[in-house]
């Protein structure tokens, strides 16, 4: 059961990362598309456990990119992806805040980052997880 539910979970957390949810029917239906059978009352239980919140704009965020968001949303101006890189534009000064929260939220795919004082490079593991962290910030900085 335990394993059940930290899978589940696991799931959650990509979901969420990668796609604008605003409910938790929409959740469910994410989760039965990968293979898992739950019903809206486990996910309710899955999202008070795990700490999701909604953002003003009604889609659900990680409690732990939180702060993530709250940085790229004051910071960050735009998201380019060239292959592997994501080149993140951000206001003058603030690049390595932006960066050290980038680091600091684990993200799936991403190796690590380069700041200077206007733009932060983040470092990919692949063209298709670069793509992944540009939707994920531009969702978190509501650049789109």
């Amino acid at each position: 059961m335990m394993r059940r539910r930290s899978n589940r979970q696991d799931a959650i957390r990509e979901i969420v990362r990668e796609k604008s949810i605003r409910t938790q029917r929409a959740l469910v239906d994410e989760l039965r598309a990968l293979g898992f059978s739950c019903t809206q009352a486990t996910v309710s239980r899955d999202v008070a456990d795990m700490g999701l919140r909604k953002l003003s704009e009604g889609v659900y965020v990680l409690a732990e990119d939180l702060h993530l968001q709250r940085m790229l949303s004051e910071f960050v101006l735009s998201a380019a992806r060239a292959e592997n890189l994501v080149v993140v534009k951000c206001q003058p000064g603030t690049a390595s805040g932006v960066a050290a929260a980038i680091d600091d939220a684990d993200l799936a795919h991403a190796l690590g980052s380069v700041a200077g004082n206007d733009t932060v490079l983040v470092i990919a593991e692949s063209a298709e997880g670069a793509v992944t962290l540009q939707d994920l910030i531009e969702k978190l900085a509501d650049t789109r």
